[in-house]
């Protein structure tokens, strides 16, 4: 069944219209061409140009900003109301995706019809134009939160990878840490059940503090020579689980002899100091394991402080390099796997800059990231910094395939992107452009050809 034709009254009700007469609005009547939309269905897709104003006449629609496969609610237009008309008038992309919400009553302006109209009669013009402002603040709001929560999922997936490594390593240490200590304190009760003398145990003791002090690093091949040796000893010795015991025991360097001394001491206990002795050297290299492990989770806590300049108001004094190296620490899982160099050269005679350290630090997160994925599993990214006059810059370089001319005039607006789909959003550089221009004064160019793109920032070193 064909859609019923738009009407004057219809059209009345929207307020695009509010200031035409009957005369002038009956040419509006005469180019819409009424639609039906059911719920869900796309009206305008994001990221295209509007194919022409759409009057939405009766129903509910709703705006939303695509992310891949993600959608997030941008905003919802009950009837009667009008859409689409900035995109047609600017030439510029649609910022979001338009839908139906509700069964739908809709009308569509083209392209061709809409601009000669609007142009010919001012009042439908100013209309549109009066919202091009408040329009772009909310996209723009909602692109810097996006770009925000972009950053943060970044510095969240470094994290997490980075912690990993040593939480694991710190709770396997601790579990072989409380077999070590069972080892340890079932000794004594061995001892004494077995009838060690006092002056005997004080030896034991001698012994095992020898071990200890001369406990060392050997060379794989040393030490496989070492184990083997200890193994058969402790095997004719009669200890159980020998296996268990060479590795510590050749790392703190004891021989046949020290071995035939402590079984000489202990007797029938000799398997209770032995298995004593290699716990010890277990627990003090399992206590060494923890203190490295949980210093490293310490140095990650903070470089997240540091990224995100925690506790230290908005405006701050930094220093430019400590910035750059804090993102690269949480962007070094993207680096892993991978056969990326990346290399800095930094002119250490920069002097500190009052910047907005944590809106900066998301500028430099965008440019290694984008650096990384052009480059893929190789390549070389060059970090420079240089104090340049009354400027500060730094120069993200990486030898990928380089960024196309085309690709280059529109590298900065905002939902443009160079990805596949689903794999940008095309807001990290139009982001990063605002926070450099718009709010430390500065400069963000790109500069590309096959093997060299280069990103270069410069920011004022005082600024008015």
């Amino acid at each position: 069944m064909s859609e019923p034709p738009v009407t004057l009254a219809e059209l009345r009700s929207i307020d695009l219209f509010d200031d035409l007469d009957d005369e002038q609005l009956a040419e509006w009547v005469s180019v819409a061409k009424p639609f039906h939309a059911e719920p869900g269905e796309v009206i305008a897709e994001h990221g295209r140009p509007a194919a022409g104003v759409v009057l939405l006449i009766e129903g509910r629609a709703e705006a939303l900003l695509v992310d891949g496969d993600r959608l997030e609610p941008a905003g919802h237009h009950q009837a009667p109301t009008w859409m689409g008309a900035i995109s047609v008038l600017t030439g510029g992309l649609l910022g979001v995706r338009m839908q139906a919400e509700t069964v739908c009553r809709w009308a569509r302006v083209e392209r061709d019809d809409f601009r000669p109209l609007a142009f010919a009669q001012p009042s439908v013009h100013e209309r549109v134009m009066r919202q091009v402002a408040p329009v772009m603040s909310r996209i723009t709001a909602m692109e810097q939160n996006r770009e925000r929560l972009a950053s943060l999922g970044t510095m969240a997936a470094g994290l997490a990878h980075e912690l990993n490594n040593p939480a694991a390593a710190a709770q396997r240490a601790a579990a072989q840490m409380a077999d070590a200590l069972e080892v340890v304190s079932s000794t004594i009760d061995r001892f004494v059940h077995s009838g060690i003398e006092r002056a005997d145990a004080e030896q034991l003791v001698q012994l095992q503090r020898q071990a200890v002090e001369n406990a060392q690093e050997r060379s794989g091949l040393e030490a496989a020579d070492a184990e083997d040796e200890l193994l058969d000893r402790l095997e004719a010795l009669g200890v159980p689980r020998a296996w268990e015991l060479v590795e510590p025991l050749a790392s703190a360097g004891v021989d046949e002899a020290w071995l035939d001394r402590v079984a000489e001491l202990a007797g029938p206990a000799t398997d209770a100091a032995v298995g004593w002795v290699a716990a010890t050297l277990t627990a003090r290299g399992l206590a060494e394991e923890l203190q490295e492990s949980t210093q490293r989770m310490s140095d990650l806590v903070k470089a997240v402080k540091t990224y995100a300049y925690m506790d230290r108001g908005e405006l701050v004094e930094v220093d430019l390099h400590e910035g750059i190296n804090t993102t690269i620490k949480v962007l070094k899982h993207r680096l892993k796997h991978t056969d990326i160099q990346l290399e800095r050269h930094y002119d250490e005679s920069l002097p500190k800059l009052t910047v907005r350290g944590s809106e900066l630090n998301q500028v430099w997160t965008n440019l290694i990231d984008n650096a990384i994925d052009a480059l893929g599993d190789s390549g070389t990214i060059t970090i420079t910094t240089r104090h340049n006059g009354q400027w500060a810059e730094v120069e993200v370089a990486d030898d990928g395939p380089g960024v196309s001319a085309d690709a280059r005039e529109h590298l900065f607006d905002s939902f443009y992107t160079t990805k596949e789909i689903g794999q940008g959003t095309g807001l990290g550089l139009a982001t990063a452009l605002r926070i450099v221009a718009d709010r430390h004064d500065g400069t963000l160019t790109v500069e590309s050809e096959p093997g060299r793109t280069v990103f270069l920032v410069r920011l004022p070193l005082t600024r008015t």
